[in-house]
């Protein structure tokens, strides 16, 4: 399996998919034109580990913006992780945020409530 790096711009994250580590990073900001179509390749990404693989499946989050499309395109990233872990694959969400960002906390609290896999939210330094 491939690794696969998407350079983030000023509307997209960097994303890091990295399978010899068993890691999906996502850094930045989060509203490109097309939620469906950015998202795409990183959710076949994910659904081809988690369908070949037996490592855990770890989810790091730098998010700082999201627009609604972006949460939707996350919602469908923790159901397959959700899947995964009702079939006792180990999974896991780090959300990292800025204290000063109440907002992004709030978003990844209401996220956590959703799941039942292990979820963090933690501030970042």
């Amino acid at each position: 399996m491939n690794t696969l790096a998407i350079t983030g711009t000023h509307s997209t994250p960097d994303i890091m998919c990295d399978p010899a580590q068993g890691t999906v990073i996502m850094k930045g900001d989060s509203y490109p034109e097309n939620s469906f179509e950015f998202f795409h390749e990183v959710i076949n990404w994910i659904e081809q580990y988690l369908d070949t693989g037996a490592g855990a499946l770890r989810l790091e989050l730098h998010l700082v913006y999201m627009n609604t499309s972006s949460v939707k395109a996350m919602m469908d990233i923790f159901d397959l992780l959700e899947a995964a872990f009702e079939k006792q694959r180990q999974v896991v969400v780090q959300w990292f945020f800025d204290p000063d960002n109440e907002r992004v906390e709030e978003l990844a609290e209401e996220f956590r409530e959703d799941c039942s896999f292990p979820f963090e939210v933690l501030p970042h330094g």
